[in-house]
């Protein structure tokens, strides 16, 4: 297989599916953050994530047209702003769906995925009903498209490093959030032990509510990222849920270390793996490496230690 390659072709074309790696780990960390923080702290299975994220999708492609058709002068710094919207309209959307739905299900994990996958199903119709069956495309900024030229034969597309960035400036801004801020003590006091945290005055409705809708506009903003490297449709959520439980549940649960590492370990695996063989066997490999590694340890990469 090699013998048509010479050693620095081989070594450009690692260099490239390493950096195709990075992109899938961007969007698997903005998928999985979201998706950590709502199955960690409330034990919430939310098979409706993907959809949440397809909102933000949606938001930032009418964002994107509105801009064409009214302030093309300021299409440039569209994506910002959509980024910003799209935020706000999953968070809200994810809240209104904890009062409605979710606060009734806490401690029925198989209810809620039960109860999330309904959802799923009736936002996809919503959204097909509302912008069609058909896939839509985001018209990008002239300032993202092309590429970097790192060397003469590798090039690196710049829409990808603007999704890196991104995902390390959120990242960085869950982690003060959860770690730094009183909110973030709140949360990490209930997900510890919901019990005491409320008998010491925690409100832990609103700390739950609040939190479902931070998971839910993080996956907003997921979306937003998506448009950048994929057409948007109602069912386009559903090509990445199984591939964030899977970073979620290898990573171990409410931990952002582990997601993180647990998103770059299966997307750099999978990267590489799609260099010597098809990307649905190449998926199919790091499933059953995932799966293994689970067995001998089912807690995941990194595990809080929880008190009932």
């Amino acid at each position: 297989m090699f013998g048509d390659y010479s050693l620095g072709d081989l070594g450009s074309i690692f260099v490239m599916q390493g950096f195709a790696g990075l992109i899938l780990f961007s969007v698997y960390v903005l998928m999985a953050l979201g998706l950590a923080i709502i199955f960690g702290q409330m034990g919430v299975i939310n098979m409706a994530h993907g959809e949440f994220m397809i909102l933000g999708a949606y938001v930032t492609w009418m964002t994107s047209n509105f801009f064409q058709a009214y302030l093309p002068s300021l299409f440039s710094g569209y994506f910002f702003l959509a980024m910003i919207l799209a935020f706000v309209a999953s968070g809200a959307l994810g809240m209104l769906v904890e009062w409605v739905l979710i606060r009734h299900l806490y401690k029925r994990p198989l209810d809620t995925l039960l109860a999330t996958w309904g959802l799923s199903l009736m936002l996809q119709q919503a959204y097909r009903s509302v912008f069609g069956a058909r896939e839509v495309g985001v018209e990008l900024p002239q300032w993202m498209l092309g590429s970097l030229h790192v060397t003469d034969s590798i090039e690196v597309p710049i829409n990808g490093v603007f999704v890196m960035c991104l995902t390390v400036l959120i990242t960085i801004g869950v982690a003060y959030v959860m770690y730094k801020s009183r909110w973030g003590r709140q949360v990490r006091a209930v997900v510890q032990n919901r019990i005491m945290a409320g008998a010491v005055g925690i409100n832990t409705e609103k700390v739950d509510r609040y939190t479902f809708g931070l998971g839910c506009g993080i996956a907003g903003v997921a979306g937003s990222a998506f448009t950048m490297i994929g057409s948007t449709g109602p069912t386009s959520g559903q090509l990445y849920i199984v591939d964030t439980f899977l970073v979620v549940v290898f990573g171990g649960a409410a931990s952002l270390v582990g997601t993180i590492a647990s998103a770059f370990s299966i997307s750099q695996t999978q990267s590489t793996l799609e260099f010597f063989m098809s990307g649905s066997m190449a998926k199919v490999l790091t499933l059953l490496a995932v799966v293994g590694i689970l067995m001998l340890r089912p807690q995941g990469l990194f595990a809080l230690k929880v008190r009932k």
